[in-house]
Formats: C-alpha cells, sequence, structure tokens
C-alpha cells in the first residue's frame, strides 16, 4: 500500500516535471537511481534505518549521484527525500510518479504472458488490439510461460484477462466436478 506521503512527493515532482516538459526525462533519472539502490540490499537497509546519521546517508546519495549523469532537478529532490528522511519511500514515489506519468500521457502497461514467444507480426497485432480496447498508447511486457499449455494472459492495471488452455481445463475441471 502506498502511503499518501508518497504520493505527495510523486505529484510535487511530477509537477514540476510537467512544467519543464520534461515527463519522462525525470522519471528515468528517478527510475534508474532507485533502481541501483533497490538493487543493492545492504544501501537499502543503510539507507532505510533511522540509526544512521542523515550526514552519512547524504554523502552516500551525494557519492552514487556523481557517478549518474542527472539533471540538476532529480538530484535536488533526491538531496530532499535525504534531508527529510525520506528516502526509504523513494520506489513507491518512482510508482506514483509512473502512474501520474502514464495517466498525462494516455499510456497503459499491459503484462502478457504466454506459453510461447510471439512473432512480431502477432505482438504488433495484440498491441493494435489493445490500444483500440483501452484508447490508449500500450507499453506492452511479454513473458513466456511454457506453464499455460497455450493461449496468452493479459494484465491491465487491475483486470485480468485469461485466455490461456490452462485455465480453460481448470474451468472444465470445476464444471465437470460440480456436475457430480
Amino acid at each position: 500500500m502506498i502511503s499518501n506521503i508518497s504520493k505527495r512527493y510523486a505529484r510535487a515532482f511530477f509537477d514540476i516535471a510537467t512544467e519543464e516538459k520534461k515527463l519522462e526525462h525525470y522519471y528515468n533519472e528517478l527510475n534508474q537511481f532507485a533502481s541501483i539502490i533497490s538493487q543493492n540490499k545492504a544501501l537499502s537497509d543503510f539507507l532505510s534505518n533511522p540509526i544512521f546519521e542523515q550526514e552519512n546517508k547524504r554523502n552516500v546519495v551525494e557519492s552514487i549521484i556523481a557517478k549518474l549523469k542527472l539533471s540538476g532537478m532529480t538530484i535536488s529532490f533526491l538531496k530532499l527525500l535525504v534531508d527529510k528522511k525520506r528516502i526509504d519511500i523513494l520506489n513507491d514515489v518512482v510508482i506514483c510518479y509512473r502512474q501520474l506519468m502514464d495517466e498525462a500521457l494516455k499510456k497503459v502497461r499491459v503484462n502478457l504472458r504466454t506459453a510461447f514467444p510471439l512473432s512480431q507480426k502477432m505482438q504488433d497485432y495484440i498491441n493494435s488490439g489493445l490500444e483500440k480496447i483501452t484508447g490508449r498508447k500500450v507499453e506492452v511486457f511479454i513473458e513466456n510461460d511454457p506453464g499455460l499449455l497455450g493461449g496468452i494472459v493479459i494484465g491491465i492495471g487491475d483486470t485480468l484477462y485469461d485466455g490461456s488452455i490452462k485455465n480453460q481445463l481448470n474451468n472444465m475441471r470445476n464444471l465437470l466436478g460440480g456436475a457430480k
């Protein structure tokens, strides 16, 4: 569950990005920094632990920033999170920011699982169909899942469309089991 604090920080940074017309640029920078932290458990634990001094945390964040090519606005935002003892909510801020950005850009993220790899022609066909259904530009993330046996499973936000053979077999099993 994402806190209201995360939403407020994300909204503030998003509003600045909107003003400067750098929605995706700032998102990519924020996400890049957040990925570095989330990939290193020791670093993540250090930054979220209140026992450690804020000055030490700030120095660590500044040393990471120095190795990345981030804009001044993103750097200021990250330092603000450290100074306000909120760096531990960075992942939630990134999630909220992405949702705001997707809404503004009329974009939707779709998770698609298939039993077998899809040809480029089939991917394009599915993308165009999803764009017609959602009325938005779609960004599809494809995962191969041999356990589906065949068919596809599409997740759009909270909605799941399960056209897998595995699901159809389970439905038939439940139907036949209930007929006894």
